[in-house]
């Protein structure tokens, strides 16, 4: 990893601690002073050092009163931002420990009730994993978030309840993380996202037993992207910068490019000012997909493709409000788009929307605001019902236009519906 990533890191983790202690940056500076006795710490200051741009290694004494955390700690966390190799971040670890629920569910039962299973009954729980995955291709959250909770539930009685091998309970368990990952997917996109993260939280608890580290990272990335999206914008970028270090270098390459994706994607949602780290990080997801080396993909990965990257690509560059650059990859991604797949059109259409009206090519905009109303109708899908709010609410700027006032005036009402 190189050493700017690092830094980016170490400030995110900085952030983390002053913000679990519940000061601003500004107090922090101010009690810095006081510790110290020196006046010259600024808010300013505080922001560089948790931006990565400094590291506060001669303040460390003074942190470590301030933001009541070991010194030790942050030793060990400068040496990782100074490129120590043997040095972990403290805080993406800590980050995920802190999501593991209290009594944990997947603890099993002193006494089991259930039956014995083998690996036959977990390859079949495998098999309708991925079927709910492949039906999360062409069905909303709404249509799927009820047969999702029973499967999960269901899951975790069996790891409660059956008696197993101990080979076939890590399989047990890799499974529950997986199908807490799509579960929490699908209660996302149904508005649900109390229990989406509830999911989230289980499925990390699981895969975390179960020793496999990219579907720790794919649960803590989802739940990353989740919090980015809510406006929860410097956690996501905290969480999915974990999720990628939880994962580790060796990694699959398609997996590495989907937690970089969620990297730049979180910086994306943090606004024009991290606009070189979100580019940074998609060129490493590239980069990433294109490595022959690594090794073979999980099947949750199965989606992970150049034509995905170039979406979220064209996705960072519309929050970026980088039209002439969003407009032809989206336009080229959806002219050869699975048109079974109703969500994801709708979705990237409301992106593509947007860039065009950010490259002042209203007319056009209002074109797509009508496909991406049209694909919308009858889906029970809660991301497309805000994308479509946030698109109309774009289109008010060209209320002037034509073409922009009739979609207004016909579809005008959506917009209070949030």
């Amino acid at each position: 990893m190189d050493s700017t990533n690092r830094r980016l890191q170490f400030g995110q983790y900085l952030a983390g601690l002053r913000r679990r202690t519940g000061k601003s940056q500004r107090q922090l500076a101010a009690l810095l002073c006081t510790l110290s006795g020196v006046q010259t710490i600024t808010r300013n200051e505080v922001s560089r050092w948790e931006r990565g741009s400094r590291v506060p290694e001669v303040w460390l004494p003074f942190l470590a009163a301030a933001l009541q955390a070991p010194e030790t700690q942050l030793r060990q966390a400068v040496d990782y931002a100074r490129g120590d190799r043997l040095a972990r971040l403290p805080g993406a670890a800590a980050t995920l420990a802190e999501l593991l629920p209290p009594g944990d569910p997947l603890e099993p039962l002193a006494v089991r009730t259930g039956r014995s299973i083998g690996a036959t009954q977990v390859e079949g729980l495998a098999a309708r994993i991925h079927a709910l995955r492949l039906a999360d291709d062409v069905l909303s959250g709404g249509d799927l978030i009820t047969p999702a909770f029973r499967e999960l539930s269901a899951a975790v009685n069996l790891h409660r309840e059956a008696s197993y091998a101990d080979q076939v309970g890590r399989s047990l368990l890799v499974q529950i993380g997986e199908l807490a990952q799509i579960t929490g997917w699908i209660a996302s996109d149904a508005g649900r996202l109390d229990e989406a993260e509830h999911a989230y939280r289980l499925g990390l608890s699981a895969a975390r037993q179960a020793g496999d580290g990219p579907l720790t990272a794919n649960l803590a990335g989802s739940l990353a992207y989740q919090w980015s999206n809510a406006g929860r914008v410097q956690d996501g970028i905290g969480l999915a910068l974990a999720a990628l270090g939880e994962a580790g270098e060796g990694a699959p390459g398609n997996t590495r490019a989907l937690f970089l994706d969620r990297v730049a994607w979180a910086h994306a949602k943090a606004g024009r000012s991290h606009t070189q780290d979100a580019l940074r990080a998609l060129g490493q997801a590239h980069d990433a997909l294109t490595d022959d080396g690594s090794g073979e993909a999980p099947q949750w990965a199965y989606w992970v493709n150049r034509e995905e990257l170039e979406v979220m690509d064209a996705r960072v560059f519309t929050e970026l409000r980088r039209p002439l650059r969003a407009v032809p990859l989206l336009t080229d991604v959806l002219g050869r788009y699975d048109a079974t797949h109703a969500r994801e059109l709708a979705l990237y259409r409301s992106w593509l929307a947007v860039a065009l009206a950010d490259a002042n090519e209203p007319e056009q905009a209002a074109a797509e605001a009508l496909r991406v109303i049209e694909l919308s109708g009858d889906l029970a899908s809660d991301r497309t019902a805000v994308r479509t709010r946030i698109v109309l609410e774009r289109l008010r700027e060209y209320d002037d236009v034509a073409e922009v006032r009739a979609v207004l005036d016909a579809h005008g009402h959506l917009l209070l519906a949030g």
